[in-house]
């Protein structure tokens, strides 16, 4: 078979499936809602990442239209949110500063990147690879950026015009010098000492401003969850600022915007420069990949439906790529939008092609409006938006669950903060998967005792009393492997050096050793010959078919013999007994 027949081509428009002339209003409806969310929202996110407004709501079209078309999803919404936005801020301050021109191209040649690692990932089916990033580095990574971006999202509240003229100042140049240029972002506690410096130049009329939107949109969602909250307070704050001339008084607002729907633009950076932001697409690509695919389990189980994941990061690929060639902001899955649209009644995709239309209608006939909005009021529902993403709740239950990942995510967090996104997964990911392989090195074993009525075994730590019986029924309940190898050894030469009675059998129980590696191999030939030479004999019950054909394939099995296997351990004991019997002047009890 060639390669090519074995690739599962996408069914396009699989996320319209369900629709029917009966919810074709609601469809519309949401599709309404969804723009009016988009709008404010994804304008907001194109400048936490440094981009220019009109990025944010190009993404609310062609990518969006092309992520509804592919994906196979009918709940999951792909737009702009605040994680990816938040990174593609960090990564991007290292190729060129907010407002040159350049960080637009490498935003673009980002997008692409991100494309082509969302191909590959989908080519190959690995869409499993989002179980790899716990819920604890999630948790802590997804916090670490709301924190950062709330941070920033003050700032422009206070709408400070300088922060000049005190001793602050030149703590954060030296602050800059030390952390942003040896760890290549600008770091969260510079930005922190920016925050302070602007306390006293602020504009008292943008605090009002940015703190009004802020209650507006955080009291709408709770007395008026379905209403478009975002949109109705921009529109007030707009029309505050117009009245009153609040611009003449130093309300900032987003500017003059280009009309027209996107036109094909082709990121202009060097090739070699492509390497450079492998990192960091990886990054937006593999939170991308752990959050779009929680979500879309999570919306399957809710309506009892199917969604392939490795379509949905084929939906995923299409749409980056369409965001680097159509001069927009990399989308993501957005879990507030979309939860936004399960209420509005929306059950297809129809409703994102909807929202793209609406969004594309807005950019032709109503950009001269938008050059109203005070920036002031978009950070207030950015503020509003990310206030969500701060799991304190989840870091809770993490501390009262399991410390060590808690304490992995407290370092995710700080890391984002410290080190910036890029470095605070990597780090976090190896905390990870180093605590995964301490707690594998010493898995779950017991000692089976028989109950005294014989109906049963009932299992028993180690570490107590020995038995004086003379047999050991051990079970080791992990694979066995590098990391756990020694510890079996140790185990086992304990049980039998300390045992009260000189042990006869020991019976291995092998029903969750489902695997050995060549490491495992080595170490259990070493207990094979170490338990013959003290004259135990070795037997196993409960393997299963592959195990026993693994231990064939060592050449394990010559060392237990064939007839040493048994499929349950009241079988194992009860030739333990019988040998038992046959021996001259020995008794089993």
């Amino acid at each position: 078979m060639s390669t090519t027949s074995k690739i599962q081509w996408p069914t396009v428009f699989s996320g319209l499936r369900g629709i029917t002339w009966a919810n074709l209003p609601s469809e519309i409806s949401a599709g309404i809602t969804l723009a009016a969310l988009i709008i404010p929202l994804n304008i907001g996110y194109a400048q936490v990442a440094g981009l220019p407004p009109v990025f944010g709501l190009y993404a609310g079209i062609i990518p969006l239209a092309i992520f509804a078309v592919f994906t196979s999803s009918r709940h999951v919404v792909g737009s702009p949110d605040a994680p990816i936005s938040a990174i593609l801020g960090a990564v991007l301050i290292g190729f060129a500063p907010i407002g040159d021109p350049l960080r637009v191209q490498y935003a673009l040649a980002l997008a692409v990147m991100c494309g082509l690692l969302f191909f590959v990932f989908w080519l190959f089916r690995l869409a499993f690879l989002a179980n790899f990033l716990s819920r604890a580095v999630l948790a802590g990574f997804i916090s670490g950026l709301g924190i950062e971006v709330l941070t920033n999202q003050i700032r422009k509240i206070l709408g400070a015009s300088h922060a000049a003229g005190s001793g602050l100042e030149a703590i954060a140049e030296q602050l800059h010098g030390a952390i942003a240029t040896s760890v290549g972002t600008t770091g969260y506690f510079v930005e922190l000492i920016a925050l302070f410096e602007s306390i006293p130049h602020a504009n008292l009329y943008s605090v009002a401003i940015g703190l009004g939107t802020f209650v507006v949109v955080r009291s709408m969602k709770r007395y008026a969850p379905k209403a478009p909250a975002a949109l109705l307070a921009l529109i007030l704050m707009t029309v505050i600022v117009a009245v009153f001339g609040l611009d003449r008084n130093g309300v900032k607002v987003l500017g003059t915007m280009p009309s027209g729907l996107p036109s094909l633009t082709l990121p202009n950076v060097p090739l070699a420069d492509y390497l450079r932001l492998l990192p960091g697409a990886m990054a937006v690509v593999g939170i991308t990949l752990c959050e779009a695919l929680l979500l879309v389990r999570s919306c399957s189980r809710k309506h009892n439906t199917k969604a392939d994941g490795n379509q949905v990061l084929f939906a995923y690929g299409m749409a980056s790529v369409a965001s680097g060639f159509a001069g927009s902001l990399v989308s993501g899955p957005s879990a507030s939008r979309t939860a936004a649209m399960d209420a509005a009644g929306s059950r297809t995709q129809l409703s994102s092609l909807v929202a793209a239309g609406v969004v594309a209608l807005v950019m032709v006939f109503f950009t001269g409006q938008l050059a109203y909005l005070p920036t002031a009021a978009l950070a207030g529902v950015v503020a509003s938006a990310v206030l969500n993403l701060i799991e304190v709740g989840e870091l809770r239950e993490l501390w009262r669950m399991r410390r060590s990942e808690f304490w992995i995510a407290a370092v995710c967090l700080l890391g984002v903060l410290v080190f910036g996104p890029l470095q605070a997964v990597i780090i976090a990911f190896l905390l990870a998967t180093i605590d995964l392989l301490r707690r594998a090195s010493r898995p779950g074993v017991w000692v089976l005792r028989e109950a005294p009525d014989g109906s049963h075994f009932v299992p028993e730590e180690t570490g107590q009393a020995p038995d004086t019986s003379g047999i050991i029924i051990y079970r080791f309940g992990a694979p066995l492997y590098f990391a756990n190898a020694g510890f079996f050894e140790e185990e086992v030469e304990k049980l039998v050096t300390q045992a009260a009675t000189p042990v006869k059998w020991f019976v291995l129980d092998a029903e969750a050793m489902v695997d050995i590696d060549t490491t495992g191999e080595e170490v259990l030939h070493q207990v094979l010959k170490w338990l013959a030479n003290r004259g135990v004999t070795v037997a196993l019950s409960r393997a299963n078919q592959p195990t026993v054909a693994l231990l064939a394939q060592y050449h394990l099995l010559e060392l237990i013999g064939e007839k040493r296997l048994y499929p349950t351990n009241r079988h194992a004991i009860a030739a333990f007994r019988r040998e038992a019997e046959k021996a001259p002047g020995t008794t089993a009890d």
